[in-house]
């Protein structure tokens, strides 16, 4: 990804900001995501929020899980929720 960068927008009468095509796209932003505004003194940055599958998909692979892990985790879940309820 690297880089920087810069581009120009303007605040909307009900400070709305759009946010440019090549930015949202190399964020991989769409409508309906969901990004964290934060002030920082005299900026204001704006970060994507991803979820768990954002980063199952595209996030650093830390680990190999088999496809047998995978199912005895879940039926080990589907156990412990079944006798909670």
């Amino acid at each position: 990804m690297g880089g920087k960068l810069v581009f120009e927008a303007k605040i909307s009468k009900k400070r709305l900001l759009a946010i440019p095509k090549a930015a949202a796209e190399r964020l991989g932003l769409e409508e309906g995501s969901r990004v964290k505004i934060i002030v920082e003194d005299e900026r204001l940055i704006v970060e994507p929020i991803r979820d768990a599958i954002w980063y199952a998909i595209h996030g650093p692979k830390i680990g190999y899980i088999s496809f047998e892990d995978l199912e005895r985790e879940s039926v080990y879940e589907q156990e412990r929720f079944k006798n909670t309820t």
